[in-house]
């Protein structure tokens, strides 16, 4: 396997395909780069070097006890782009991952960016404060670390034949095969970084990263995502950028880079090529 190693010791597992500008994909909760088939084969028959990594306690990578956290989840990722020497890259980052690209900009800077993009993901923040009335109770995230060390693998079917993909509305067609991949990319993983991770997504607040970094952002979210609420994310994110834009769906599921992926995928590169 490809993997590099960072400072605390930590194995990140990593794919690096093709030549080109490079496209780095973040994913999302409990998942791994696995979760980016369908763009990373898209772009990298588009001319591009399209790279993934997964998370530290996620997927190929690690399962170390410590470090589940955005500060961690930043420097990973600037370990990996530093490696491979990245320039002029496009960063694009689903749910959690969306927040690890907004944090790694704001942390490590943009010397290496280009553009980035980010879809239907936590920023700026997740839970409800008297400042982010929108957000949800913190009682729903304390429920999903219940439901995790009670029976992870039960809450991650439940996760991914229900909201995740909005099979749970009248007249869904579900899919067992995209349920069972979700499911195994969760499995894969580790339960306590898995059971840090949802503090870590839902109660960074990523407002002032989204004020510093000055590089063009695409925001794309759907009004009916059921897991990250449009109204307490993508337009607010969109609101803070010194440069961003907003693409808003109507139907599409939390997951619609698996679901809608033609649609996405046209539009990333309609937004990278712009």
């Amino acid at each position: 396997m490809t993997t590099i190693k960072t400072r605390d010791g930590v194995e990140i597992y990593y794919k690096d395909w093709g030549s080109g500008q490079p496209i780095v994909f973040s994913h999302g909760w409990p998942l791994s780069s696995d979760d980016w088939d369908a763009q990373m084969l898209f772009f990298l028959n588009h001319g591009y070097r399209v790279i993934a990594h997964d998370r530290r306690g996620h997927g190929r990578s690690s399962q170390t006890g410590e470090g589940h956290d955005m500060d961690h989840y930043a420097d990973d990722l600037a370990a990996v782009t530093a490696h491979l020497d990245l320039k002029k890259a496009i960063h694009v980052g689903h749910s959690t991952g969306g927040g690890e690209v907004v944090h790694y900009l704001a942390r490590h800077g943009e010397s290496r960016v280009a553009k980035a993009a980010i879809l239907c993901a936590v920023p700026p923040l997740m839970v409800r404060t008297p400042a982010n009335p929108n957000g949800l109770p913190k009682e729903v995230f304390d429920g999903f670390q219940i439901q995790l060390a009670a029976n992870r693998s039960q809450f991650y079917r439940d996760v991914a034949s229900g909201p995740f993909y909005g099979y749970n509305r009248p007249g869904a067609k579900s899919s067992e095969a995209v349920i069972q991949n979700w499911w195994r990319q969760g499995m894969t993983g580790g339960a306590k970084a898995h059971y840090d991770g949802i503090v870590a997504f839902s109660q960074t607040d990523f407002t002032e990263d989204l004020k510093r970094i000055a590089v063009p952002v695409l925001v794309m979210h759907s009004e009916d995502d059921q897991i990250v609420p449009y109204v307490a994310a993508g337009p607010l994110s969109a609101k803070l950028l010194r440069n961003g834009t907003l693409k808003t769906y109507k139907g599409f599921p939390h997951g619609m880079p698996t679901t809608e992926a033609a649609t996405i995928n046209t539009d990333l590169l309609a937004f990278i090529k712009g």
